[in-house]
């Protein structure tokens, strides 16, 4: 099962997210994050934010959690079975508060293989805006193994 390298450009239907301090309070703690202006309101305003700030890692976790049924492994014809987390990355352009609400605009930006084609990665750029500006750019990566490589 190779991927189709015609995925390449393509672009996933985008999704909107509103972040809440409930989901930040949560991911802060589920991560190990203790510095409170990525779970309590009155120290993230005396740093100066206007409300809790997104921790780090957590677009990653908003742009997972897609809620209009688009599954980006059946688009792709990716076998679950098959799949493991390659890498992200995060640029920050502006810092993102709780309240916010963000758009990602995610496309298919590479597909290669290694290993003489057993290893193949899917590699996925996403632009996230809020009312229209970009606050962050996201990149990640997934490793599909070829289970017909090599035979």
């Amino acid at each position: 099962m190779a991927l189709n390298k015609e995925l390449i450009g393509t672009k996933i239907p985008t999704h909107t997210v509103d972040v809440e301090r409930g989901q930040l309070r949560f991911f802060a703690k589920a991560i190990g994050e203790t510095d409170p202006v990525y779970s309590d309101v009155e120290a993230a305003q005396a740093a100066g934010h206007r409300d809790v700030l997104v921790p780090p890692t957590f677009l990653f976790c908003a742009d997972s959690g897609r809620t209009d049924g688009f599954n980006f492994l059946t688009f792709a014809d990716i076998d679950i079975r098959y799949i493991l987390h390659g890498e992200q990355g995060f640029t920050y352009h502006r810092p993102i508060h709780a309240g916010d609400r963000l758009t990602f605009a995610t496309e298919v930006s590479d597909i290669y293989s290694k290993k003489g084609g057993a290893l193949e990665f899917l590699v996925l750029a996403t632009q996230v805006t809020r009312d229209g500006e970009l606050v962050a750019e996201v990149h990640k990566s997934l490793v599909v193994r070829n289970p017909k490589a090599g035979q």
